[in-house]
């Protein structure tokens, strides 16, 4: 049965997708502040969180932490989707900041310890907890203390910082940067009176750095532009150059010579298909089973369907990174992926409809459903048992309940609609025709040809095994920075090398696939299709294999909230890349298996 829409029916749901669409596009953009200031205009110090430094994700509130705060009439800053997703928590710390007035040792607020209080920091200075707090939307990370030895060596000090010290460089009217220098001291185990007196003082000074290069200070460019981060990018292009080599190779060359072999067996011969009976050999003896419907056709679409809508929007992303330096605003590369995600929507739904339907698929609408929910679904559990966890360790990680209802309804009115859209658009203006077989140079056999014994290393397993390991060696070097910076405290702003690596990845990738695709043809196996798709993502595997080697070997996490965290998330985005890959490596196939056979083909 077949959906009937009106045209005023399509048009009403394009009307309303575009006011969501506006309105999501608006917590990519919208900013509180215009970043200019009058003298005396409150300068607002926002606290954000604490937690260790080796665990970064295992956040908390801020004022979880028996710190007092000083009076303030703004509690909570208003917070954007992509703060809410990532557990920012920012609240008003009371220090009051009066644009361009100085002030000298202040009192911030008063409190007293009682034991609990004490043992609290004692706990967090141990496990050497930092802070973080936004000014003027510019990042400051501090520990709460450094615990030590005494000059005996025999106890141990827990020292508390009683005064926070700011120095704020500004240019004209605008804030360039602002520094933190923890001063006071105070020895939790020798404490004369449970009553305690948090200061602070804000010096400012000039500069001549213009507003829009005050973030390069905190790039860390001696990290990032290392000498071995340009080698890496030296080393894959060298493989780009081997891959296509090796691929014009065997499109120029080898398949050259397999056609001029058979023409001369076959000289003077007219039936194509009586020709190749019991004497052909090699990739032209499967030419009618190529084109048959690959096992799992439905699951193999809403792959191809979600790793092309992840393609299309891992290039715009990183365009637009660059062209913005969103990096640089505070969860703006978040809410411009969710905004991305449901705009690429359409993609997912018209590739995998597409491809689904080329292959003879019937049941559209389970496909489409799957295609829409694949993503979706595995996020949902992986982020749900994470936020579980954020919860019952009271964590700012735990995600608010009006974010995630924010997060559905976006899926239901956006992303769905618009992934059914797309594959509206594939069925009727597609090219798709009904007609399998006219879809392809080669008839499809009624009965599949067996498949002959081959080596080890020609099983369709062994190549896809073997196919992931020179992309994922494409794109080594880079994991290394990626991690780094994602789980520590660095800052990743090189984006026009990711897009380098990116677009490396990609055709390293596609020559991958043409060349698997070719050894297993040649081999007189028609299995390709899901050979030319796991060449390429079973790169994800070897992102995973190597992302555990990491944490075990490069970092200090502990406790089961972080090791969580950083699996469950890593093992989304390992999820990402299987299916991106997956539909590169497998277009890649596609194209060269209909290439070649299109040279043979009888009318």
């Amino acid at each position: 049965m077949r959906l009937k829409y009106s045209s005023s029916t399509i048009l009403q749901l394009l009307l309303l997708q575009l006011l969501l669409y506006s309105n999501l596009l608006s917590y990519v953009v919208a900013d509180e502040h215009n970043h200019k200031y009058q003298d005396h205009d409150e300068v607002v110090a926002w606290m954000n969180t604490v937690g260790s430094i080796y665990n970064r994700q295992e956040t908390y509130p801020y004022f979880k932490l028996p710190f007092c705060r000083g009076t303030s009439q703004v509690e909570h800053r208003h917070e954007t989707l992509g703060e809410a997703l990532q557990g920012m928590d920012l609240v008003n710390s009371g220090i009051s900041i009066r644009y361009l007035q100085p002030i000298e040792h202040q009192v911030i607020c008063k409190t007293t310890l009682n034991p609990q209080d004490i043992e609290t920091f004692k706990q967090a200075i141990s496990q050497q907890y930092w802070f973080t707090m936004f000014i003027d939307d510019l990042p400051i990370n501090a520990p709460i203390g450094i615990s030590n030895l005494d000059q005996d060596g025999t106890d141990v000090t827990y020292p508390l910082h009683l005064h926070k010290a700011f120095t704020v460089e500004y240019n004209d009217d605008r804030i360039i940067s602002v520094s933190l220098d923890q001063q006071e001291p105070m020895n939790l185990n020798e404490l004369s009176t449970p009553e305690l007196s948090f200061t602070y003082s804000v010096t400012w000074k000039p500069t001549s750095i213009l507003f829009q290069d005050r973030f390069d200070r905190l790039l860390e460019t001696k990290f990032f532009e290392h000498k071995v981060h340009w080698l890496s990018i030296c080393s894959s292009f060298m493989m780009v150059l081997f891959l296509t080599g090796m691929v014009s190779i065997i499109l120029l060359r080898t398949v050259k010579r397999d056609f001029s072999r058979y023409d001369r067996e076959e000289e003077g011969l007219d039936d194509f298909e009586r020709d190749l009976g019991d004497e052909g050999y090699g990739w032209k003896q499967v030419h009618g089973d190529v084109f048959r419907q690959p096992p799992h056709l439905m699951l193999m679409s809403a792959f191809i369907g979600s790793g092309s809508q992840l393609v299309v929007m891992g290039l715009v992303m990183i365009m637009y990174i660059i062209k913005s330096q969103s990096y640089s605003e505070r969860a703006s590369i978040m809410s411009a992926s969710i905004a991305l995600y449901t705009l690429t929507a359409v993609v997912s739904g018209y590739s995998s409809t597409k491809f689904y339907a080329t292959y003879g698929g019937k049941d559209w609408v389970r496909n489409v459903i799957l295609t829409a929910i694949i993503i979706p679904v595995a996020a949902g559990c992986v982020g749900g048992y994470i936020n579980t966890l954020a919860i019952y360790y009271s964590s700012s990680r735990a995600v608010p309940f009006m974010a995630l209802f924010s997060v559905i309804v976006l899926w239901f009115l956006v992303v769905f609609p618009l992934t059914i859209l797309g594959a509206i658009i594939a069925r009727r203006w597609g090219g798709y025709n009904g007609s399998v077989a006219g879809e392809f140079p080669c008839r499809i056999n009624p009965i599949p040809r067996p498949i002959p014994e081959k080596l080890w290393y020609q099983e369709p397993l062994a190549i896809a095994a073997l196919g992931g390991i020179l992309p994922f060696g494409s794109i080594f070097i880079e994991m290394y920075f990626i991690f780094t910076s994602f789980w520590t405290y660095k800052i990743y702003y090189v984006y026009g090398f990711m897009l380098l690596i990116f677009v490396i990845l990609l055709v390293v990738s596609s020559c991958v696939a043409i060349v698997s695709t070719y050894f297993l043809l040649n081999s007189e196996d028609h299995r390709w299709h899901w050979v030319s798709f796991m060449s390429c993502a079973s790169t994800s595997l070897y992102i995973y294999l190597y992302a555990t080697y990491y944490y075990f070997t490069k970092t200090k996490m502990t406790g089961a909230f972080q090791t969580s965290f950083y699996f469950g998330y890593t093992g989304l985005l390992c999820l990402g890349m299987f299916c991106m890959l997956g539909f590169v490596g497998h277009s890649a196939g596609h194209w060269f298996v209909k290439k070649i056979y299109q040279n043979v083909k009888i009318d």
